[in-house]
């Protein structure tokens, strides 16, 4: 069986199961749609609010920062670690108590202000379209490598699975296809960690591996990459606040901008009206924290694997030598070569700017693109007569280097 069609099983084996939950999780009243009858158990809620909080974000683009900025990219886990930990404190277990449906609700009657309740409703809308344009850029991400389709129509299938368990099932349906979300979560992003840090360093614990010796030449993991940088003109990758990287204050408040920040998130705290007391908030925050480590404390390992092997793979490969996961997101966008003619890839970071080849296209339109690459291919052909460097097009746009999503979406691949 072809890998496309174990591709197109497995999605859809999963949204069916996703749909199946919603059907046996239909509800009718009120306290069923918006807080699942508040009778979910601790442990399940535990890993629905894991589920909630591994989306797009975490799950996609968080290993991806820290592998494109290193050691300062540990603040987005510092971040969103530390503001679930402000919810699970001093938010969630005193929403429950309150017995509202919204925090909006709570708000207005907590200080008796119809004013507090539209300031409320208005952040919450506010936060919850921002997020959720996120959130949907990263499934028309996934749906146009997996599914080979445009983008925009990969986010239009995303809406309308979402909207048809959200529909039947409310909180009830949503809270149980997240159950089964996490595990699908975890382990898609656990077994291609395990598999490439086996592969790398001969460790199967990833965590452990990342601070092994490589197989072969018995040079550290992280040692080896901080030369692969240096050579390459990429800031230090284990190096605090070095040259070219963040500096302290701005991590600091990075950080505590994303601490208060994911706190407040619409989605997340209305997981703690749906338990049966404030007790089982406290115990649903306690499991959600410890089902979201598994993935916070393998992300940056797989940073580091992802990182190494992507400069390993790619930098000075001709172009009949380029693995296939290259190919594969190529048509996404995500990642993009520009040859100078030598037929090697040449993979630079901002040090050596004017030599990379590798970018990515934003939201740089197809047509535009097409533009660029005809322009790029005519200049290299005559000699930089005629055309034009389409490298120095997109490296003005601020487009050198591939998309950090790359990272973990391309992992499987790489293992």
């Amino acid at each position: 069986m072809s890998l496309e069609l174990w591709t197109f099983l497995m999605v859809g084996v999963t949204f069916g199961a996703y749909l199946w939950i919603a059907w046996l999780s239909r509800v009718r009243d009120t306290s069923g749609f918006y807080v699942a009858g508040r009778g979910v158990p601790a442990l399940a809620n535990g890993m629905a609010t894991a589920a909630d909080w591994m989306s797009a974000a975490s799950f996609i683009s968080m290993a991806g920062l820290i592998s494109t900025m290193g050691y300062a990219g540990g603040m987005y886990l510092m971040g969103w670690t530390g503001g679930y930990v402000l919810l699970a404190l001093l938010l969630a277990p005193y929403l429950r108590k309150f017995g509202h449906y919204t925090v909006p609700d709570f708000v207005g009657d907590r200080y008796e202000s119809n004013v507090a309740r539209l300031v409320a409703v208005v952040c919450a809308v506010f936060v919850s379209f921002t997020y959720v344009a996120g959130q949907m850029r990263g499934v028309g991400i996934v749906f146009s490598r997996f599914l080979e389709v445009d983008i925009s129509v990969g986010v239009v299938i995303g809406m309308a699975i979402v909207f048809v368990y959200a529909t039947l099932g409310g909180m009830k349906g949503i809270t149980w296809t997240q159950v089964v979300q996490y595990w699908v979560l975890v382990t898609a992003f656990l077994v291609p960690a395990i598999a490439i840090s086996f592969q790398l360093t001969g460790n199967p614990v990833p965590q452990i591996g990342m601070g092994s010796a490589l197989l072969g030449d018995g040079i550290p993991l992280l040692g080896r990459l901080d030369g692969l940088h240096a050579e390459l003109g990429f800031a230090s990758y284990t190096e605090a606040f070095g040259a070219g990287s963040w500096d302290k204050l701005n991590v600091f408040c990075v950080t505590l901008a994303l601490m208060a920040g994911t706190a407040g998130l619409p989605h997340v705290i209305v997981r703690f009206y749906t338990v049966k007391s404030v007790k089982a908030a406290r115990w649903s925050a306690f499991w959600a924290l410890l089902f979201i480590s598994l993935l916070y404390l393998t992300a940056p390992a797989t940073a580091a694997f992802a990182r190494y092997y992507m400069i390993q793979s790619l930098h000075g490969s001709e172009a009949g030598a380029l693995p296939a996961w290259f190919h594969n997101w190529e048509r996404t966008g995500l990642i993009l070569w520009l040859d100078d003619g030598d037929g090697r890839v040449a993979y630079h970071g901002p040090a050596e700017a004017q030599r990379n080849e590798i970018f990515r296209t934003g939201t740089t339109a197809a047509a535009e693109l097409a533009e660029i690459r005809v322009a790029h291919e005519r200049w290299v052909a005559s000699a930089g007569a005629q055309g034009s460097d389409g490298r120095a097009v997109l490296r003005e746009r601020g487009l050198s280097g591939p998309d950090g999503d790359i990272i973990v979406l391309a992992t499987p691949e790489m293992a």
